[in-house]
C-alpha cells in the first residue's frame, strides 16, 4: 500500500472514529449471529478439544463447523492480537480453498456468481462423483484421508510405539493419532511417540495441562520441527526428548538411521521403476525450454504484435469507461477495510473514555486491566492513528500515576490506600519505585514540619522582641511626660531610633518569657519525631518484610522469568538500613537544633522547670522509640546521645550557677543572725549565709540528683553511656567540694577584710566604735554591726559548716557520685573539706583574738602602769583593786561577746587571750623594768601576787598548759624584782634611817624585817595576805566574775568553797614556783613567749 493510500485510509479512520466517538461507548452483543457480518480470523490458533476417537457423522462435522457464541467471544479478543493486512487475507482467501472446502471461493465472487453457483448446485446429481461440497461426505473424506496418511507412514512405526508401550510411564500409542488432524508431522521421527501440535512435546499423562498453560512462539517452531529449514537437532532433543531415557534414544538413532536407508532403497527403486516415464518427462521438459527461448528471441511471432496492440486498445478503452467504477471499487475496499479496522480496534478506540470514565468512577482496578487490556494489542506498524490513539491512553495512564503519586503525598493516607495506591502503581510500571518515592516524601514531610516548627520559633521570639521594645518605649516616654509634664518635646521621636533602655524587671520578664517559648519549641520538635517517625519506621518494616511485595507481584502466567527478576531487582535495589539513615539524619537535624536552643537557655532561671521539662519530652522520645518496631536501633542510640548531651549541659550549668550564686551571696552579707530554731539548735550564732549557701547546695543538687538517676536508668540499658555518666559523676563531685571551698574562701575573704577596716580604727574602746552609728543607718536594725561580732560571726559560719553543714550535705549526696569510688576515698573527701574549714577558723580567730589582744593588752597597762599606785612604795593590802575589777571586766565582756556568737570556740579563745594576758604581764614588766617597774616593795609584791592569785582562780577553766607556765613564770619575775628593789633599799640606807609608820604596826613591815628580808619570807608573807583575803574578795566580786567561775556558792564562805579555795591555794603557780625555788638562789625569769 503506497503513502498516498495510508493517508486516505487515516482520513478514513478519523471519520470513522468521528462516528464511533458519537455512539454509545459500552459495545453491545447482537442479538444474534446472523444480525452481522463478523471479520473472520484467518490466522486462528487450532482449537484445544478433545475428538472422539470414532469417525464424526456428517451432522456432527457440520455442527462442529458452526461458530458457537462463547468462540464468538473468544475470536473477538483474538482479533485484538492480529493485524490488518489487506493482502494476507486476500492470500488466505486463496489458500482457502483446501481447508475450507470452497467456501473462500464463495466469499471471494460476486453475489451473481454466488447466485449462479447455488442455482448449479441445485441442479441434479449424476451421483459418481460430487460436484459441490454440499455433497461430499465428510465423514467418508477424512477416512480416506486418514488411510492415506496411514499409508504413507512406515509400517514398524505403529509396531514400534505398541511395543514399547508395555510400562506404565511409557509414551502415548500410535493409535491415538487420529485425534490429530496434521499426520505424519505429529509423529517422532525417532519413532519413540507423537509430539503435541501445540507444545511441541511429547505427548505424555501430563501433556493436557501443559497444553493449556504453554505456548510456543514461532520462532521457536521453526527450529523444533523437523521438517523446517532452521531445524535446530539438539533442542529437538533437549525439549521433546527431555525425559526420554538413554536407551530410548539409541533405539529411536536406530529406528531412524534404518528408515533412512529404507526410503533410499524405495527412491532408488523407484527411479528404476519408472525410468521410462522419467526420460520422457525430461524430453518434453526440454522442448518446452527451446520452444520458450525462440519466443523470447523473437517476441514479435505471428500474429502477436497485432494482438497484443488490440489488446492494448481494448485495456485503454475499459480503463476509461470503468475508471469511476474502479475509483469508487477501491474507496469501498478502503471503506470495507477501515470498518473492519474500527471493528477489530473498537476497544482500542473507546480505551481513554473507558479510562478515564474508570478512574473518576473510583474504579482504579479496572483501569489498570483496561490499560494492559491496550498494551497487550498487537498493532500494524504502518497505521498512525492507532498509534496517536495508544498516545492518548499513555497520557490517561500519566495523569493517573501522576494522581496516584500525590495521594501519597496525603499526610493523611491509611495503610490500606497507601497500599492499594502502591499496588496500583506497580501495574503501571512506574519508571521508580513507588514505594520509595513514598518513603523519600514522609522524610521530606518530616523534616519540612521540623524547619516550620523553628520558623514558627523564631517568628514568636521576634514578635516577643517588638513586644518588649514597645513595652521599654512606652515606659520611657511616660517617664519623659512625668518629667517634663504634659508637655512632649521632639525627644519623643529620636527615642525611637536610639537605644531604649530597659527596666531591670521588664528585661527578667522578657528573659522568661524566652526560656519558655524555647521549652515549647523543643517540646514541639519532640512532639513531631515521637509522632512521625515510629509510623514511618513500621510503614518501612512492612515493605521491606515483604507485604507491598506480595501486593506487587501480578498474577499472569504469561510473564516471563526474565522480567520477574528485573522486577525483583528492582524492588529490591534500597534496603532497610537506608531508611535507618534517613531516620538517622532527621535524628541528626532534631538534634542541632535541641542543643542550639537549649544552649540559648538563660541560666540565671536554671531552677525554672524549662530546661528540666525538655530533657523530659527527650526522655519520652527515647520510650517512645525503644517500643517494639518503632526505630532502629541506630536511632534510638542517637536520641539518647542527645539526652546525654543535654543533660550534661544542664548538670554543668547546674554546678557553674552552685558556684556563681556561692560567689553572688558572699557578697550580700546582712550580719543578720538567725534564730535557733532556724540553725536547727546549733550552737553557732550563725548569719543568714550559710543557710542560704545550704539553700543553694540542696537546690542543684536535687535537680543533678534527679538527672544522674535518669542517666544511670539509662547506662543500665546501653553500655556505651557509661563512659559519659562516669565523666559526669567526677564533674559533679569536684562541683560539689568546689562550692564548699570557694564558700570558704569567701568566708575568709570577708573576714580578712573586716579585720583590715578594724586596725584602721584607733578610737575603739572595748570592743565598741565611735562610728557604729553610721553603720547602724546602712544595715537592718537587727544586723550585727561590731566588727569583733562580726569577726564571731564569720567563726560562727566556718564552725557550723565544718561540724554540721558540709558532713550533713556530703553524706546525703555523696551517693549521686558514688559509682566506682572506694570508701577510703570518700571519707579523704569530707576530711579534706573538715581541714579546709579548721585551717581557715585559724585564720579567722587570729584575726579575732588579734583584734581582742589589743584590748586586753590595753586593760593590762592600765591595771600595771596607768593604776595611779608606785610598787616600789605600794600602800599596805587591802584587797583588790578598781583595776584588777576593770581587767577582769574586759575579759568578761570578750567572754559573754563569744558566748554569744561563737559558744562552742568559748575554751579556746578565752584560753588563747588569758594566756596572751599572762605575756602582756611578762612584756610590760619587762619593758618597764627600768621605768614605772623600777621597784617593787613587800606591799606592791603581796598585792601583786594577791591579784595573780585572783586572776588565777576565776580564770582557771581557761589556764592551758602554757598559760600556766607563763603564770608561773610571771610570778618567779615579780618576786625576783621585789628581791632586788628591797636589797636595793637596805644598800642605799645603811644608817638604819627608819620611816616611820603611818598606820598599825600589824599593817606594816619592820624595818628589821625589810632590812632581812629573804624570798621565802616574802612568799610567806604573800601567802598570809592571800590566805585573809581572797575568799573575801571572791565573794565581794563572784558577780562580775560569775561567767568564767559558775560553782561559786551564793552562800558567804562555805566550807565547801574554803576547801576548794584552800586546794587551789595548794596547787597555785606561786606555791609551786616557791617550792621549786632554792633558798637564796636568785629567781630567773622564763623569757616571753610571745
Amino acid at each position: 500500500m503506497s503513502s498516498s493510500d495510508d493517508l486516505d485510509e487515516d482520513e478514513l479512520l478519523q471519520m470513522a472514529l468521528k462516528e464511533q466517538s458519537q455512539r454509545d461507548v459500552t459495545y453491545q452483543k447482537p442479538p444474534s449471529a446472523n444480525s452481522r457480518k463478523p471479520v473472520t480470523n484467518l490466522v486462528q490458533q487450532p482449537r484445544r478439544q478433545k475428538r472422539a476417537a470414532a469417525p464424526p457423522s456428517k451432522g456432527g462435522a457440520k455442527a462442529s463447523r458452526k461458530p458457537s457464541m462463547d468462540e464468538d467471544d473468544e475470536s473477538e479478543v483474538e482479533l485484538l492480537s492480529i493485524s490488518s493486512g489487506d493482502e494476507d487475507e486476500g492470500n488466505d482467501r486463496g489458500r482457502g480453498g483446501g481447508g475450507d472446502g470452497g467456501g473462500g471461493r464463495g466469499r471471494g465472487g460476486s453475489g451473481k456468481e454466488r447466485g449462479r453457483a447455488r442455482k448449479e448446485d441445485d441442479r441434479a446429481w449424476d451421483g459418481v462423483e460430487p460436484d459441490c461440497w454440499k455433497r461430499v461426505n465428510e465423514a467418508e473424506l477424512a477416512r480416506k484421508v486418514r488411510d492415506m496418511r496411514e499409508s504413507r507412514t512406515a509400517p514398524s512405526v505403529t509396531q514400534n510405539l505398541d511395543r514399547k508401550v508395555s510400562g506404565a510411564d511409557k509414551k502415548v500409542v500410535l493409535t491415538s493419532l487420529q485425534s490429530f488432524p496434521r499426520g505424519m508431522e505429529c509423529i517422532d521421527p525417532l519413532k519413540l511417540g507423537i509430539i503435541d501440535n501445540k507444545t511441541l512435546r511429547l505427548i505424555t499423562e501430563s501433556s493436557e495441562s501443559l497444553s493449556k498453560a504453554e505456548k510456543v512462539d514461532n520462532a521457536l517452531r521453526e527450529k523444533l520441527v523437523y521438517t523446517s529449514d532452521h531445524f535446530d537437532p539438539k533442542l529437538f532433543i533437549s525439549r521433546i526428548h527431555q525425559e526420554t531415557s538413554a536407551a530410548d534414544l539409541e533405539s529411536g538413532a536406530l529406528a531412524l538411521k534404518s528408515d533412512l536407508k529404507g526410503r533410499n532403497l524405495q527412491r532408488k527403486q523407484l527411479v528404476k521403476d519408472n525410468f521410462d516415464c522419467f526420460v520422457s518427462c525430461k524430453t518434453t521438459i526440454d522442448d518446452i525450454e527451446s520452444k520458450l527461448k525462440r519466443i523470447e528471441d523473437d517476441p514479435d511471432g505471428s500474429g502477436t504484435t497485432h494482438l497484443f496492440n488490440c489488446m492494448k486498445s481494448v485495456t485503454s478503452r475499459a480503463n476509461r469507461a470503468f475508471e469511476p467504477l474502479f475509483e469508487r471499487q477501491a474507496q469501498a475496499e478502503k471503506i470495507r477495510s477501515v470498518q473492519g479496522m474500527l471493528q477489530r480496534f473498537r476497544t482500542l478506540f473507546n480505551l481513554p473514555s473507558i479510562i478515564r470514565s474508570s478512574i473518576s468512577k473510583g474504579e482504579y482496578d479496572l483501569a489498570v486491566r483496561e490499560y494492559k487490556k491496550a498494551k497487550s494489542i498487537a498493532l500494524p506498524s504502518h497505521v498512525n492513528l492507532l498509534k496517536r490513539v495508544l498516545e492518548e491512553v499513555e497520557k490517561v495512564m500519566q495523569e493517573f500515576k501522576g494522581t496516584l503519586y500525590r495521594s501519597m503525598e496525603d499526610p493523611k493516607i491509611d495503610f490500606t490506600s497507601l497500599e492499594n495506591t502502591v499496588r496500583l502503581l506497580l501495574e503501571l510500571e512506574p519508571e521508580s519505585d513507588p514505594v520509595w518515592h513514598y518513603l523519600n516524601v514522609q522524610n521530606h514531610r518530616i523534616h519540612g514540619m521540623l524547619e516550620k516548627c523553628t520558623f514558627d520559633h523564631e517568628a514568636r521570639m521576634e514578635i516577643l522582641r517588638n513586644q518588649v521594645h514597645e513595652r521599654a518605649l512606652s515606659d520611657a516616654k511616660w517617664r519623659q511626660i512625668q518629667q517634663n509634664g504634659v508637655q512632649l518635646s521632639d525627644d519623643t521621636s529620636s527615642m525611637e531610633d536610639n537605644q531604649v533602655q530597659v527596666d531591670q524587671p521588664l528585661e527578667e520578664s522578657a528573659r522568661r518569657e524566652k526560656d519558655a517559648l524555647r521549652g515549647r519549641y523543643i517540646k514541639i520538635l519532640t512532639a513531631v519525631i515521637v509522632y512521625h517517625l515510629p509510623t514511618f519506621w513500621k510503614t518501612a518494616l512492612s515493605v521491606f518484610t515483604g507485604k507491598f511485595a506480595k501486593s506487587s507481584q501480578v498474577n499472569d502466567t504469561s510473564a516471563s522469568k526474565a522480567e520477574e527478576k528485573a522486577e525483583e531487582a528492582r524492588y529490591s535495589s534500597h534496603s532497610l538500613e537506608e531508611i535507618a539513615g534517613m531516620i538517622r539524619n532527621t535524628i541528626s537535624v532534631y538534634e542541632a537544633k535541641v542543643q542550639s536552643t537549649f544552649h540559648d537557655f538563660d541560666e540565671s532561671y536554671i531552677l525554672h522547670p524549662y530546661m528540666s521539662d525538655t530533657i523530659k519530652e527527650v526522655s519520652k522520645a527515647c520510650q517512645a522509640f525503644e517500643a517494639k518496631e518503632s526505630a532502629p536501633h541506630s536511632a534510638v542510640m542517637a536520641l539518647r546521645k542527645v539526652k546525654v548531651e543535654i543533660t550534661k549541659i544542664y548538670i554543668q550549668r547546674l554546678c557553674s550557677w552552685m558556684r556563681a550564686s556561692t560567689e553572688e551571696i558572699s557578697k550580700e552579707e546582712t550580719w543578720i543572725p538567725v534564730s535557733i530554731l532556724e540553725r536547727n539548735r546549733s550552737p553557732y550564732s550563725i548569719s543568714y549565709l550559710p543557710l542560704a549557701f545550704r539553700s543553694i547546695i540542696v537546690s542543684g543538687m536535687e535537680q543533678i540528683n534527679m538527672m544522674i538517676l535518669s542517666l544511670k536508668g539509662e547506662a543500665a540499658r546501653s553500655e556505651d553511656m557509661f563512659a559519659h555518666i562516669e565523666e559526669i559523676l567526677i564533674s559533679v563531685r569536684l562541683a560539689f567540694l568546689n562550692c564548699f571551698l570557694d564558700f570558704a574562701a569567701h568566708l575568709e575573704q570577708i573576714g580578712a577584710d573586716l579585720s583590715q577596716r578594724t586596725t584602721k580604727r584607733e578610737s575603739w574602746q572595748n570592743g565598741y566604735s565611735n562610728d557604729h552609728q553610721e553603720e547602724q543607718s546602712i544595715n537592718a536594725p537587727e544586723s550585727v554591726v561590731d566588727p569583733h561580732r562580726q569577726l564571731l560571726m564569720i567563726l560562727s559560719n566556718i564552725g557550723y559548716c565544718k561540724d554540721e553543714l558540709a558532713s550533713e550535705l556530703y553524706n546525703k549526696y555523696k551517693y549521686t557520685w558514688l559509682q566506682s569510688r572506694r570508701n577510703d576515698e570518700d571519707i579523704s573527701d569530707l576530711q579534706d573539706l573538715m581541714m579546709s574549714f579548721s585551717g581557715l577558723g585559724e585564720k579567722v580567730l587570729e584575726h579575732y583574738t588579734f583584734a581582742k589582744a589589743n584590748l586586753i593588752r590595753t586593760a593590762a597597762t592600765n591595771y600595771l602602769l596607768d593604776s595611779g599606785i608606785q610598787w616600789g612604795a605600794a600602800p599596805p593590802v587591802k584587797g583588790i583593786r578598781d583595776a584588777a575589777v576593770e581587767l577582769l571586766h574586759t575579759l568578761v565582756a570578750v567572754h559573754a561577746e563569744v558566748f554569744a556568737g561563737a559558744k562552742p570556740l568559748l575554751d579556746k579563745i578565752l584560753g588563747t587571750l588569758v594566756e596572751g594576758l599572762i605575756d602582756t604581764f611578762l612584756s610590760l614588766l619587762d619593758e618597764n623594768r627600768s621605768d614605772d617597774l623600777s621597784s617593787i616593795d613587800a606591799n606592791g609584791f603581796c598585792q601583786l601576787m594577791l591579784e595573780l592569785e585572783y586572776f588565777e582562780t576565776i580564770l582557771k577553766p581557761y589556764l592551758t598548759v602554757d598559760a600556766t607556765e607563763s603564770l608561773k613564770s610571771l610570778q618567779g619575775a615579780v618576786l625576783e624584782k621585789a628581791i632586788e628593789s628591797i636589797s636595793e633599799t637596805v644598800e642605799n640606807n645603811p644608817g638604819g634611817h627608819q620611816r616611820k609608820p603611818t598606820r598599825g604596826s600589824e599593817d606594816a613591815i619592820s624595818d628589821d624585817k625589810q632590812s632581812s628580808v629573804s624570798p621565802d619570807d616574802l612568799l610567806a608573807l604573800a601567802q598570809q595576805c592571800t590566805s585573809g583575803m581572797l575568799q573575801l574578795e571572791l565573794e565581794k566580786t563572784r558577780l562580775n566574775s560569775a561567767c568564767f567561775i559558775e560553782t561559786i556558792p551564793l552562800d558567804p564562805v562555805p566550807p565547801v568553797a574554803k576547801a576548794a579555795y584552800s586546794r587551789t591555794s595548794t596547787d597555785s603557780p606561786s606555791r609551786n614556783y616557791r617550792e621549786s625555788q632554792p633558798m637564796g638562789s636568785p629567781v630567773q625569769a622564763r623569757p616571753r613567749r610571745r
